[in-house]
């Protein structure tokens, strides 16, 4: 991530707004910053002057101010985080959806460096849509993962994965020693799954979720539940991964 961009009125994004033109104030302002970071004046990844600096130097108040960058961020030009600023969003990342997606994979074939952590597990009885996912009785034993997927430090997903406990008892282990699914999976025998299907929608940015994204405010995220499943079809991974919306562009192929 670079440093703090700086204000200049020689170029776009250098407060340039015109009174009386029946445009509002905070529409201009939040074009003129458009346009600074289209012309390569704000790079990706950094931090934009704080409100008070944007407000002093485009002679409005800090409502204004804050107004134009939510339009920004609405947009997806800028990522707002409380206690650290407002940043131009980074180039978002092609992840296509196939019978085979991988995330390190993915973000690797793109020259950037995957990461993730575990942040939570645990065992949970199937019921409902999970036990319907899944194909499993109502009240039999799953295994929990949750794990967070950044590229390049940056927060890309919080998925949360469920998985038959009779097929793979040891998976907990396996993740915290390997830090993939997918080398968890090939430990248990499961070298070879694919995805069977994919739901994909917007949904409310979940209070839970905010913190391991980076998120601020309440923009949607990108929800993509799917259903891996093995050579022989025998369901294997229920997920539910909700994606930075600004981070990423879905990639359906047909």
């Amino acid at each position: 991530m670079t440093g703090r961009a700086e204000l200049s009125a020689k170029s776009h994004g250098g407060g340039t707004i015109a009174r009386g033109t029946g445009i509002a104030i905070w529409r201009q302002i939040a074009s003129d910053l458009e346009a600074g970071i289209a012309g390569g004046r704000f790079g990706a990844g950094q931090q934009l002057p704080t409100e008070m600096e944007l407000a002093t130097r485009y002679k409005v108040n800090r409502h204004t101010v804050r107004r134009a960058l939510a339009e920004l961020a609405s947009a997806g030009f800028v990522e707002a985080t409380r206690g650290r600023g407002t940043f131009v969003s980074q180039k978002s990342i092609a992840y296509p959806l196939t019978s085979r997606t991988r995330f390190s994979e993915i973000v690797s074939a793109q020259e950037l460096q995957p990461g993730g952590r575990l942040i939570a597990s645990g065992e949970e009885p199937a019921a409902g849509l999970l036990a319907e996912r899944l194909g499993l009785a109502e009240g039999a034993q799953t295994i929990r993962l949750e794990t967070l997927r950044v590229a390049e430090g940056r927060p890309i997903v919080v998925a949360t994965g469920w998985f038959p406990a009779h097929l793979v008892p040891d998976i907990i282990q396996d993740y915290a020693e390997s830090g993939s699914i997918t080398a968890a999976l090939a430990r248990a025998g499961f070298a070879d799954y694919r995805r069977e299907a994919s739901w994909i929608s917007a949904v409310p940015l979940d209070p839970a979720d905010r913190g391991h994204l980076r998120l601020d405010g309440d923009q949607p995220v990108l929800l993509v539940e799917s259903v891996n499943v093995t050579a022989d079809g025998t369901p294997l991974q229920f997920s539910r991964s909700r994606f930075v919306g600004a981070a990423v562009q879905i990639v359906v192929k047909t």
